[in-house]
């Protein structure tokens, strides 16, 4: 898997987001989605909503690990201003 394949599935699966971004190779990724979806979720739903587009390929080895950030709007413009 490459991140611009990743990427395609989670914007598929999340297609109101304001933000998708994957990085990384060799399995490991690292995902960021900014999503209305996920306003009064908690950490545990909004992973299992991320994992949800991505278990088949999880299963099948292709992706061995994802680091992810979940993010309200508010919460994205709030870490861009603070860092």
């Amino acid at each position: 898997m490459n991140p611009e394949a990743i990427k395609a599935l989670l914007v598929a699966a999340f297609p109101q987001a304001e933000a998708v971004e994957v990085t990384g190779e060799g399995g490991k990724f690292n995902v960021t989605i900014v999503s209305d979806e996920f306003t009064g979720l908690r950490p545990v739903a909004k992973q299992q909503r991320v994992y949800a587009p991505l278990n088949e390929q999880i299963a099948s080895g292709a992706i061995h690990a994802v680091t992810m950030r979940t993010l309200t709007p508010e919460e994205w413009r709030k870490a861009k201003l603070f860092g």
